[in-house]
């Protein structure tokens, strides 16, 4: 898998979790989740870079597998404010989307990392 398609994607979805949460602050006033969803959202691209120079393979699969979590972390916040009605369902969408396939991607990193590693 091309790493500057994980690489850029996962910045592109840490730009919009910085939007959403600017959003969330300035005209919802919703403090505790946003923060949330920060943390989550951004922790995936950064985990991402840092497995970039990882020290081992298995040092670059722990790394992904963390950015993985995170991002299924980031699913659950997203449907909370979807449920919570924080955001709007086409808002919710654009987000859930992008991040399923970062999802998708990380497993799958992950798993040719483990297939290549034996």
């Amino acid at each position: 898998m091309d790493k500057n398609i994980l690489r850029n994607k996962s910045y592109d979805f840490a730009i919009m979790i910085v939007r959403i949460s600017q959003f969330l602050v300035s005209d919802k006033k919703e403090f505790v989740l946003s923060k949330q969803l920060l943390r989550s959202g951004t922790a995936v691209g950064a985990l991402i870079r840092e497995a970039e120079f990882a020290q081992s393979k298995k040092d670059f699969i722990n790394k992904m597998s963390i950015a993985l979590k995170e991002a299924n972390e980031s699913l659950y916040w997203l449907d909370l404010l979807k449920d919570t009605n924080y955001i709007e369902i086409e808002n919710y969408k654009t987000h859930y989307s992008l991040n399923k396939e970062l999802v998708a991607m990380l497993v799958s990193s992950i798993k040719t990392s483990k297939s290549n590693n034996l």
